[in-house]
């Protein structure tokens, strides 16, 4: 078995690697994903001026629980939401090195319900 430590030391990574690949801009910002045992946060990012556009997660008062799936669910959405309302409609993914499984998925499912485009 694999220590959490560790684990988050391959995902950091692995993360890196996709960096390496993926940018976002004003047109088409990065979707990034964060999760943690807790919660999970989205957000809209410009890497072309380093600046955050939209953010949402689970901590946001709308929102009653934390580290399942339904929560990612509502997270998708309201990135979504936050999104089109600034003009947004096309991003670039960001899975943030974990698997693309579970509240991953349903963040990104839900996104995409909602109107965003990747």
């Amino acid at each position: 078995m694999i220590a959490p430590r560790e684990r988050n030391v391959i995902r950091q990574r692995v993360h890196f690697r996709i960096r390496e690949k993926l940018a976002g801009t004003a047109a088409r910002p990065r979707l990034n994903v964060y999760r943690s045992l807790d919660h999970i946060y989205a957000q809209l990012i410009d890497d072309s001026q380093g600046a955050t556009i939209v953010s949402a997660s689970t901590l946001s008062a709308k929102i009653k629980t934390g580290g399942n799936v339904a929560a990612a669910k509502e997270v998708g959405k309201l990135v979504a939401e936050k999104a089109i309302e600034k003009g947004i409609k096309s991003v670039v993914f960001d899975r943030g090195g974990y698997l693309y499984h579970g509240r991953v998925k349903a963040l990104a499912d839900a996104a995409r319900e909602a109107g965003l485009e990747f």
